[in-house]
């Protein structure tokens, strides 16, 4: 789901600080996306190393290095990602959501 666009995109008005949080959200899609693209491309690097291997115990160690550091990699997005749901859950604050502006509950 992609956040709103920008308060006024037709510059006639200034930025507001509700502006910083679609800008965030995005780049953090953009972060997460490329973030995506080079595991996947690792994975079929290493698939291919370990592929055209051909029974060399050095390029066997190295494809599997490199599979390791991709799925390690992918590990570390999708617990970062966790932790962060279970600190929303157990402190009841939503920090995988970036919001500037809360309004004021009545």
């Amino acid at each position: 789901m992609l956040p709103p666009p920008w308060s006024d995109p037709t510059g006639n008005t200034p930025a507001t600080f509700s502006d910083i949080e679609v800008a965030f959200a995005r780049i953090v899609l953009v972060i997460l996306g490329l973030a995506a693209i080079v595991l996947f491309i690792m994975l079929l690097v290493g698939g291919f190393k370990f592929i055209t291997a051909g029974g060399d115990p050095k390029a066997v160690e190295s494809a599997k290095k490199t599979l390791t550091y991709a799925i390690a990699g992918m590990v570390l997005v999708a617990s970062a990602y966790l932790i962060l749901r279970f600190i929303g859950v157990f402190t009841g604050i939503d920090v995988v959501n970036f919001r500037v502006f809360q309004p004021l509950q009545p």
